[in-house]
């Protein structure tokens, strides 16, 4: 029964990198220009509640406060969960609050990004909540001075390595995040978020042939049979097929390479843009259709509708020598993408297998198109 409760229990939701960055510059703030120190802070954060948060290795002098704020992630998988978000608060002579970003936390290096480069990696809603937060609490205790705001996180590089950072242009350490100030376990909103931000990344420095892959044993099938392409050309889309492929039409994007593998594939296939088991299942009737086409006889189609994975499917075709299967797969593959993305771009598929090898080709490029006539 225990087991059956913990099972039951909702997930945790926890707070973004820019909540957390706004209660320890709040606190710094407060401590700067008051000399009271708070054990707690509570703010109000985008998504309308007041939050409050503990406060860690406050300390300030006359002219100088820091504190931090330990990043909870909730129950989410987060890379920053445990991080010590630090804000050191000093006073300037020029009125105003300038915000920028210390050890570990991330500068920007390539264009395409909603802040310019050179600039500190603190998004634009962390950086309104942060600066509000401090001119809030320091109202009338100025009197025509300013402050100077930094936020760092002492551990920032190494759990950059953790996240796309680097892909993006982004050096030095982590970004500080959140449109909302809360992180729900295991959202969507926040992968889809870095999806479309890297796209935009890769054609603000001028790419116009990006490759869309499920994950990174796809991602390095693609660059190895790419190797033309920069690094920030290869975008993991996840299982956001048609958000992606959107995105890609919407910023002009002339060709586009998608890297992936059976499962997901063969739903791409049949159609389906959301590739989680969630919004669609492996269909093995389709798959079986297909099977058909290639001229696979009834025999191996009666073992493929029995199958229970559609890499199992694959092996069975591949073993029986029915390498049209997947090129026709892929042709298919191909004609729903070009499809979904209006038709503005050409669409190669590159279908591999678990051990790196290619297994299916296919092109909407009436140069290099395999079985465009598969209806």
């Amino acid at each position: 029964m225990a087991k059956e409760a913990e099972k039951d229990k909702p997930l945790r939701h926890g707070y973004t990198t820019g909540a957390c960055a706004t209660a320890a510059a709040k606190a710094a703030t407060h401590a700067l220009l008051t000399g009271e120190t708070w054990s707690h802070v509570t703010i109000r954060i985008p998504a309308g509640m007041d939050v409050t948060f503990e406060l860690h290795n406050l300390e300030f002098t006359r002219d100088m406060a820091t504190c931090s704020v330990i990043k909870d992630g909730g129950d989410d998988p987060d890379a920053t969960h445990g991080a010590h978000i630090f804000a050191t608060v000093t006073l300037t002579d020029e009125p105003g609050i300038e915000l920028d970003g210390g050890v570990g936390v991330g500068r920007v290096t390539k264009p395409g990004l909603a802040l310019p480069v050179g600039a500190a990696a603190i998004n634009p809603v962390p950086r309104k909540m942060i600066q509000e937060a401090v001119r809030k609490e320091a109202d009338e205790f100025l009197a025509g001075r300013g402050l100077k705001v930094v936020i760092s996180v002492p551990d920032g590089e190494e759990i950059a390595k953790k996240t796309l950072n680097s892909r993006l242009g982004i050096l030095g350490g982590i970004s500080i995040l959140g449109t909302t100030g809360v992180v729900k376990p295991f959202s969507s909103s926040a992968y889809i978020a870095s999806v479309v931000q890297a796209i935009d990344v890769a054609v603000a420095n001028g790419c116009d042939h990006l490759v869309l892959t499920t994950g990174g044993r796809s991602e390095r099938v693609a660059q190895e049979d790419l190797p033309q392409l920069p690094e920030v050309a290869f975008i993991q889309m996840g299982d956001f097929a048609g958000i992606a492929l959107r995105h890609c039409a919407k910023k002009g994007v002339s060709r586009v390479t998608m890297s992936g593998m059976m499962g997901k594939f063969s739903k791409l296939a049949q159609g389906h843009m959301n590739l989680h088991a969630r919004g669609s299942q492996v269909d093995f009737e389709f798959l079986a259709e297909v099977a058909e086409r290639a001229g696979v006889p009834e025999e191996l189609l009666a073992e493929i509708r029995r199958s229970n994975t559609a890499k199992q499917v694959g092996d069975l075709l591949e073993a029986a020598g029915y390498q049209n299967f997947f090129a026709l797969l892929c042709s298919m593959i191909c004609e729903q993408c070009k499809r979904h993305g209006g038709g503005v771009f050409e669409v190669d598929t590159i279908l591999a297998e678990f051990d790196g090898r290619i297994i299916g080709r296919g092109s909407t490029d009436a140069s290099g198109a395999n079985y465009r006539d598969w209806r």
